[in-house]
């Protein structure tokens, strides 16, 4: 069957008209006619302006390399993190001034009773008032008495009871005795019998002092109360020092006192010792003269001693160089006017510690410190005074005075250390051969 292709002259043919194809012919003639067709589409306009911002935030989320619900989860996370901290903080500001209002309220309730009528709050304290907002470690009080004989020259301390003492022991208890010491001769000690586990003994003991009048004004008594332990060290409860001078000795004392905190040092009278010190910076030289010194503690049995003195400079805290003087036969007011020159750099002035101390010599025995004193930009009170005097009078000898202080007190205050310092120059030199 033949295949014709007929045209269509109209671009919109009538509804009547036969289809653009058709079969035209007899059984043995066929004719196709198929007319092409155009399909156009048109789009309308649409406005795809987006935000940079999001745009921006929707690349950042491609980079990274999670899933979406992972990336939400943790933006999540922390902007809760984040609130929780501001939470916090403004919690802790409203509690804090919420305790420094409760503070001022406290302290007008305190003041409530005291008016210009009447002292009798000032004189006596009510005991709820007193206790109060007190931060004081309470450690109990006694009663003690105190009697001086001026005939026999005779202190008489009494001893009677302790109340409220502070428990020392696992069980809530203690095992107190007390002991009692005059200062600062301190050549007596004397001690109560010990009270097993109780809070508040009664001990009603005395003892005897020989005390003359001039030293009266110048002692001091000195009752510590102790817990008493068996296989260790004894741990102290509280003291009471009650300075002589203040007493008034027309009738025998006796009051309650309550216990303090004990103190960390004894303070004895160990003498004085006078020296001298110079310094110039052009030179870098500092010298010291050891001149004299008197009072000194006697430490043989004979109630003399041997002393000499130890002359040290320590750098930052370390031992560097020493020099000693001779040594003085039997005597507490030796005099030695010794010199001793060291070489200090100006830089290294500000640095260095002078370090002089008292000792008593012994030829079988180990030596024994008798005081000690430092001077230095670490010093205080007088030490440091004197170390200024000859900073700001250079080539100028400056001679004063000092009284001694015991060993443990001034080791503790400088906390020297054993080790001599490295110089930077070989500290880097050891570095880099340990590199090589």
């Amino acid at each position: 069957m033949p295949f014709i292709h007929q045209p269509s002259n109209s671009s919109h043919p009538s509804p009547n008209a036969p289809p653009s194809w058709a079969f035209m012919g007899t059984d043995t003639n066929l004719t196709v006619t198929v007319h092409p067709f155009t399909i156009t589409s048109t789009s309308a306009p649409t406005n795809t302006t987006v935000n940079p911002a999001a745009k921006f935030f929707g690349d950042l989320l491609d980079r990274i390399h999670l899933p979406r619900w992972v990336i939400y989860a943790i933006f999540t996370a922390g902007g809760l993190l984040i609130l929780i901290c501001c939470l916090c903080i403004c919690i802790k500001c409203c509690c804090k001034g919420k305790k420094k209002r409760q503070k001022n309220q406290d302290e007008q309730i305190n003041l409530k009773g005291l008016n210009g009528k009447t002292t009798t709050a000032l004189v006596q304290p009510d005991v709820s008032d007193d206790d109060y907002g007190s931060t004081k470690q309470l450690r109990g009080k006694m009663l003690y008495s105190l009697d001086y004989n001026a005939n026999l020259s005779e202190l008489t301390v009494g001893i009677k009871q302790a109340n409220s003492l502070k428990a020392m022991d696992l069980g809530g208890s203690s095992d107190p005795y007390v002991k009692v010491y005059i200062c600062p001769d301190k050549s007596k000690t004397c001690e109560t019998k010990v009270f097993r586990n109780t809070l508040n003994p009664v001990f009603n003991e005395q003892f005897s002092f020989q005390l003359s009048k001039s030293s009266l004004l110048k002692s001091i008594v000195v009752m510590k109360v102790f817990d008493f332990n068996r296989f260790s060290k004894h741990e102290i409860i509280g003291e009471l020092r009650v300075q002589l001078c203040s007493v008034d000795w027309n009738h025998v004392i006796e009051e309650w006192q309550d216990l303090a905190e004990p103190a960390k040092f004894e303070e004895e009278n160990l003498g004085e010792i006078c020296f001298s010190l110079r310094y110039v910076p052009t030179a870098s030289k500092l010298t010291v003269v050891i001149l004299e010194a008197k009072n000194l503690k006697s430490m043989d049995t004979g109630g003399s001693s041997d002393p000499y003195v130890k002359v040290q400079l320590a750098l930052d805290k370390r031992k560097w160089k020493k020099r000693k003087t001779s040594i003085k036969k039997k005597t507490l007011n030796p005099y030695y006017n010794e010199s001793f020159t060291f070489d200090v750099s100006f830089e290294l002035i500000q640095r260095v510690n002078l370090v002089i101390s008292l000792w008593d010599h012994d030829a079988m025995t180990r030596n024994d410190a008798m005081g000690k004193i430092f001077l230095g930009c670490d010093a205080t009170g007088n030490q440091l005074r004197h170390w200024a005097d000859m900073l700001s009078n250079p080539r100028r000898p400056v001679a004063q005075w000092h009284s001694l202080l015991s060993a443990e007190q001034v080791n503790s205050t400088l906390t020297l250390k054993k080790k001599i310092p490295v110089p930077s120059k070989l500290m880097e030199n050891t570095q880099r051969w340990y590199s090589k």
